[in-house]
């Protein structure tokens, strides 16, 4: 990772319903990554699309990342099938993580320990987004998640969460509309839309 990354240190996390559907989004992505489109280099984490109706979509997640202007052979997929080091996963600029179950997902991240190369992506300034189930994982739904947000997240509603800054360990349930996307950027964390 370059110096001005290693530099950064501060959580960055893009958790959704629907990825990019938002053209802020996709925007705020680029923003938080700082780097120049061609150069971004993310991880792509299909792992959570189990069944075929979620298989579906896994390549409209893929479009977001390319329609955004990353490069495809900037993208590799890693299906929570080894266990990757930190070393591996810090050479990266963002991890997109797909919907589909978010216990499968969680029980193939568990045993794989990927939670602790993830720590340290995220240390040293990586950018997390999550879709749907990709995004249920870091928050507060499950038992043994990944806790990053302490807090119940109901994704793919209708009438989502209030957007603008919000506490987090204050608030027990955020919901997202497709739209809306909870941005964690060190200690703040807000609802855009």
């Amino acid at each position: 990772m370059d110096k001005e990354a290693a530099i950064k240190n501060v959580l960055e996390l893009i958790l959704t319903s629907a990825g990019f559907k938002n053209p802020k989004i996709e925007a705020k992505f680029l923003e938080l990554v700082n780097a120049p489109k061609e150069k971004i280099r993310a991880i792509f984490i299909p792992t959570a699309a189990i069944t075929e109706e979620q298989k579906a979509i896994v390549p409209l997640c893929k479009n977001d990342l390319l329609n955004a202007g990353l490069f495809e052979e900037n993208i590799v997929t890693y299906d929570l099938d080894r266990i990757i080091s930190c070393e591996e996963i810090c050479s990266f600029h963002a991890i997109y993580v797909c919907g589909g179950s978010p216990q499968y997902l969680l029980n193939r991240i568990n045993e794989t320990e990927f939670y602790n190369p993830l720590k340290g992506f995220l240390d040293n300034g990586g950018v997390y987004v999550g879709v749907s189930a990709g995004s249920i994982i870091m928050a507060n739904n499950l038992p043994d998640n990944l806790g990053y947000i302490n807090c119940r997240l109901n994704v793919h509603v209708q009438d989502g969460s209030k957007c603008g800054y919000i506490v987090a360990r204050e608030c027990p349930e955020i919901s997202l509309t497709d739209d809306q996307a909870i941005i964690v950027t060190g200690n703040d964390v807000y609802i855009i839309e």
